[in-house]
């Protein structure tokens, strides 16, 4: 028996009948005549939780303008806010509306009256069977009956549903109502795409990942700043200390401490005992960054196929006249403070710095929380992703001056483009999960990080001349290639070539590098080929972005990317029905509507309808 009559025995277990088979063969053909989902991409959220717990309520956007569809002409521009921000907080809203006043019955069957409206509207493009499955089970078949009520003759059905939701007030609505909600945003987002860089500068990944974590259906394309926690996790001592300066730096230091139980106490302690300065927080950075540059200094001696010798600094500080030599031109320094710097031995830890790096990276290695948080990047996370025929990735891909894919010597081989980025995604999940770690793996982790040819950095980062030198002229960071050559329509194609992306229809979907809109860059560069969605959701970029994020909508009519003005907070949100302003920009509208047969996913229930075809044609001849 050969692998296919294999596949259809076991597919006859499933469908044991002619029967069985046709209504299955049905099924998955009207399927494919249905609207694809929506799809909703996010990138660089940097541990701004509200803002982007607001987005993903808000469904960047999609549930006020279905609601100003159902509405505008009908309801003031208060009661659609307030609507929309129910569906948003349900809870906290609900709440809020209680301690002004009681909540009517009557006004409890309005909002679930609407909420209805809303999810019927949403619902229509997906399968009774998917709306059914996507419901929370307590009250599934109370929403399936809400959602199809028809008027018949005699008002029995509207009698029905009243005596329903009489029932409902009476026992428990804001639960009800809270579910309700629930199946709305799950409808109005059919799958999640975050297009790398969840953690560092904003104070609350953690938070960020615990929400992703109950989201429905999504995937991750790493970013740099991701990779840097995985490193970390996985017990680089280069990335541990990034890690805990990044936290010091953005005054970030709750997520380690609240977030993930690591305690700095023994580094603040070194550090005043050490150090000279007058803060002791600024101490401690002093501290975890000398650290830092033995750990990167370590490996970049270890792997010479880095190619990142310029960036071995310690060993050109004269301590004497507080000056650096570097490239041939000679710098000063703003401190001299460098009593841990040996100069015989500059990489070299000392006593007490190997002592709280190794007990840094018991702490790591032994935070569940954490350990799970990035289990879960693991899983559901990658370098790249081809989806529906756009190609995601965060930063970049390595290219050469003259714009074709560069090579990078790595592992005994040479890697480019596609190969590339397989090779670094196999290797970043064969360190994490193998018992045994291997120090060029975990020492390509940091490279992965900060890298000057790492498809996840994309530029030569100047981290000790920017904290030790106030000469903005040592500052400048030279980018790959890439950069430059991104804006033509050609090296576009070159790159969805190479990831087996042939359709005029293609984009690459791109984070990393802030679109700086208040200076007039535009998101959509090559000719609508290049999407770059990160727009700045950090507040540290606000001022330089203009903005404060984009995300980008796919839906069955088309592409539309989204600029976001600055959020407030929750709490004003629902205080006062304020939502994130949202600039909507068409990108491109499908000439025939997109259907699932027209999705990845399409692809395949076709493959499994073939399958079927082929069983029944078993069973017809008895076989």
């Amino acid at each position: 028996m050969d692998n296919k009559d294999k596949y259809l025995k076991l597919l006859s277990e499933k469908y044991p009948t002619v029967r069985s088979l046709s209504r299955e063969i049905i099924n998955l053909s009207a399927i494919l005549n249905l609207p694809k989902g929506t799809e909703h991409f996010m990138s660089d959220i940097h541990g701004e939780y509200e803002a982007f717990c607001h987005i993903l309520n808000n469904c960047a956007g999609v549930i006020r303008e279905k609601a100003d569809r159902i509405y505008g002409e009908t309801l003031s521009e208060n009661e659609i806010e307030e609507i929309c921000t129910i569906i948003y907080y349900p809870r906290e809203k609900l709440g809020l509306i209680k301690k002004e006043r009681a909540i009517s019955a009557d006004r409890y069957r309005l909002i679930i009256h609407r909420m209805i409206e809303i999810a019927g509207i949403l619902s229509s493009k997906y399968t009774r069977s998917k709306v059914r499955k996507a419901m929370p089970k307590d009250y599934a078949y109370i929403i399936d009956e809400l959602l199809h009520a028809q008027k018949d003759e005699d008002d029995n059905q509207i009698r029905y549903h009243r005596k329903i939701l009489d029932s409902i007030i009476g026992l428990n609505a804001d639960d009800f109502i809270e579910s309700l909600a629930g199946l709305i945003k799950r409808l109005a987002v059919d799958h999640l795409h975050i297009v790398g860089d969840i953690f560092d500068r904003g104070a609350n990944a953690d938070k960020i990942i615990d929400m992703l974590m109950q989201h429905h259906s999504l995937d991750i394309q790493w970013g740099n700043h991701d990779i840097l926690w995985i490193g970390a996790a996985a017990g680089n001592e280069a990335c541990i200390a990034n890690v805990i300066r990044n936290a010091i730096k953005y005054d970030t230091l709750e997520i380690l401490e609240s977030g993930y139980g690591i305690s700095l106490r023994d580094l603040t302690l070194f550090a005043d005992k050490t150090y000279h300065g007058d803060n002791a927080m600024q101490n401690a950075l002093r501290a975890v960054s000398v650290i830092q540059f033995k750990a990167e200094g370590r490996i970049i001696l270890r792997h010479p196929e880095y190619k990142m010798k310029d960036r071995l600094l310690l060993d050109k500080i004269s301590k004497n006249d507080g000056t650096i030599l570097i490239d041939g031109k000679e710098y000063v320094l703003n401190s001299t403070d460098f009593p841990t710097l040996d100069p015989a031995e500059p990489y070299r830890f000392s006593p007490d710095e190997q002592n709280i790096i190794s007990d840094l990276k018991s702490a790591f290695l032994n935070s569940g929380r954490l350990q799970k948080h990035i289990r879960f990047l693991l899983e559901k996370g990658s370098m790249y992703l081809r989806c529906n025929g756009n190609l995601l990735y965060h930063g970049c891909i390595p290219l050469d001056d003259s714009g074709n894919l560069f090579g990078v010597d790595l592992f005994n081989g040479t890697f480019k483009g596609k190969a590339y980025l397989d090779m670094a995604d196999k290797k970043v999940r064969h360190v994490f999960f193998s018992r045994e770690k291997f120090f060029e793996e975990l020492d390509f982790l940091w490279y992965l990080w900060c890298g000057r040819r790492s498809p996840l950095c994309g530029r030569n980062i100047k981290t000790f001349e920017r904290y030790f030198i106030d000469d903005k002229s040592a500052w400048h960071e030279e980018s790959d290639p890439y950069y430059k050559f991104y804006e033509t329509e050609k090296c576009c194609n070159m790159i969805l070539h190479e990831f087996d992306l042939y359709s005029p229809s293609s984009h690459i979907i791109n984070g990393h590098t802030p679109v700086l809109a208040s200076s007039g860059e535009q998101p959509i560069k090559a000719n609508g080929r290049l999407l770059v969605i990160d727009g700045g959701f950090c507040k540290d970029y606000h001022r330089k972005t203009g903005i404060a994020g984009y995300t980008l909508i796919y839906n069955s009519h088309g592409l539309r990317i989204k600029a976001h003005q600055p959020f407030e907070s929750i709490e004003k949100a629902l205080s006062e029905n304020i939502d994130i302003i949202s600039d909507s920009q068409l990108i491109e509208t499908e000439k025939h509507r997109v259907m699932v047969k027209d999705t990845d996913n399409g692809r395949l229930i076709m493959e499994e309808i073939d399958d079927l075809y082929e069983l029944l044609e078993y069973y017809k001849c008895n076989l």
